[in-house]
């Protein structure tokens, strides 16, 4: 298990390096090298799944002390990493084959292809880091890995874009720094089901641990995009769309939602923060993300910055989920997790397809809402696409997302405190803003007013090929969890029913 773990990192970091050092101006030998490096890579993360379905968590895998066990390199395995492995593996050789084709006519594919290949091994370290040192590490290489792929035009918007992003990131690191170092002060680093902290250290320090989680609650929430720490997401929309579906859908947002769930659960501890002001706190900022971002979703015409902010609201689903402190809100947080990214990715991809597309037509790129009128009946499969993941992430039954909702208002509703009850019902509010918002675009596409003159459409059609097998694979993927989410509910009840 040990090799495997290393494998997972290095492999696509130094394959990334290689890329720097050996460049490819082949496109097509490039392309086969990223996608060969990454599925091995998924396929060894597939093998770690497999070996911790049938084994349980694996033993910590002890790189090297810093300073002391305490603030040790250390790699581990355990249901919650297998979820967030599970998510990218699946999820990154599809967004490898979707970036081929889109950034086919792109500048500086060398370098784009380089720090994209080495953010999957940072991601990886993140999902299995064994302690708060470790993942911290990870967590602020995944900035500096992630920043090139942001300002990737270098042009005045996205060094801006890259600026922004940095000074949240950075602010957002210093918040977590603190709250690991006070952690570290009163119980141990290494994550530990149920809390790390140390009982006898408690006793008249309960204030300061409330404040050092809500550090580090705030501080990692910078990439999980928690009010009011979310401006940098809708900015880094500028990058490639390969760049915002995993910024926006897997790698970034769902570091800051793990790196959370690390330190509330396997950290400071979920029983200790139950009834505190801490969780209170929690509560209260994650309802209003919820309507926040799905108000100014609806609020946005630009297409990228509306996903983006649905981004917004649908994290803080998750954060809701586990701010309850409980083994339901746990396990409803981490099947939005799963839901979540298979849907949003797909949106973002179909975002990504239509700017391509219209960049070919003699009009222009077109980028808002209310230029893609009568766009179905010439893009049939990205509409298609966009319409089944749209309706599952409103939450339409039977689809994913209405699972993993109805889960989230269930432990709100079972937790019955009156700042739950408000979560609930921000769910509801939420939902519906969110029919209005994605199917305000739909009905745009489908449903064109009777005199409208299509004839600046001609040159439209549905992508190529590779850029169409993502979407469907995503769609599929989607469709196909309908009938496993029961099953993995209840397999995430009993893992995470041992961490209260």
């Amino acid at each position: 298990m040990k090799w495997i773990l290393l494998v997972l990192i290095l492999l696509p970091l130094l394959g990334g390096l290689v890329m720097f050092i050996l460049p490819v101006e082949n496109s097509h030998r490039r392309n086969s090298y990223v996608m060969i490096l990454c599925s091995i890579v998924s396929v060894c993360a597939i093998a770690v799944l497999i070996y911790t379905a049938l084994n349980g968590a694996s033993d910590d895998t002890m790189l090297t002390p810093i300073f002391g066990d305490n603030f040790s390199l250390a790699l581990h395995v355990d249901g919650m990493s297998a979820v967030f492995v599970g998510i990218v593996a699946v999820l990154w050789p599809i967004t490898d084959l979707y970036a081929f084709e889109y950034m086919k006519h792109d500048h500086a594919q060398n370098r784009f292809f380089a720090f994209f290949t080495m953010t999957y091994g940072v991601v990886l370290g993140i999902a299995t880091s064994a302690n708060l040192f470790t993942l911290y590490l990870f967590y602020e290489l995944l900035t500096l890995c992630t920043l090139p792929l942001v300002m990737h035009e270098m042009d005045g918007v996205a060094k801006h874009a890259g600026f922004k992003y940095l000074v949240y990131s950075m602010s957002g690191a210093a918040l977590a720094f603190i709250s690991m170092m006070i952690l570290a002060n009163y119980g141990s680093l290494t994550f530990t089901p149920g809390g790390s902290l140390f009982p006898a250290m408690i006793l008249g320090r309960k204030n300061l641990l409330y404040v050092g989680f809500l550090t580090g609650f705030f501080g990692f929430g910078v990439k999980a995009a928690i009010f009011p720490f979310h401006g940098w997401l809708p900015s880094a929309g500028v990058a490639p769309t390969p760049v915002t579906a995993l910024l926006h859908a897997v790698a970034v947002v769902n570091a800051g939602i793990f790196a959370i769930l690390r330190i509330l659960y396997f950290g400071y501890g979920a029983d200790f923060l139950s009834g505190s002001f801490a969780q209170y706190i929690m509560l209260a900022i994650t309802s209003f993300t919820i309507v926040y971002g799905s108000t100014m979703a609806l609020r946005m015409q630009h297409l990228k910055r509306r996903l983006a902010y649905s981004t917004v609201s649908n994290l803080s689903y998750m954060l809701l989920g586990a701010a309850l402190c409980s083994g339901l809100g746990l396990t409803a947080a981490i099947l939005h997790m799963l839901a979540h990214s298979i849907l949003k990715i797909a949106l973002f991809f179909c975002a990504g397809a239509l700017l391509c597309r219209t960049e070919e037509m003699s009009s222009g790129v077109q980028e808002y809402v209310f230029q893609y009128t009568g766009y179905a009946r010439k893009t049939p499969s990205i509409f298609a696409v966009f319409t089944i993941a749209s309706l599952g992430l409103i939450g339409i039954p039977p689809l994913c997302g209405f699972t993993s909702k109805w889960a989230i208002g269930t432990a709100a509703v079972v937790n019955g405190t009156p700042l739950a009850i408000i979560g609930c019902a921000a769910l509801a509010i939420s939902a519906f803003l969110t029919g209005m918002y994605l199917l305000s675009l739909v009905k745009e596409a489908y449903f064109p007013p009777e005199d409208f003159d299509e004839s600046h459409l001609k040159e439209l059609t549905d992508p190529g090929f590779r850029m169409n097998t993502a979407l469907w694979v995503c769609t599929i993927l989607g469709l196909v969890l309908i009938f496993f989410m029961p099953l993995l509910q209840n397999i995430l009840s009993a893992y995470t029913g041992g961490l209260i």
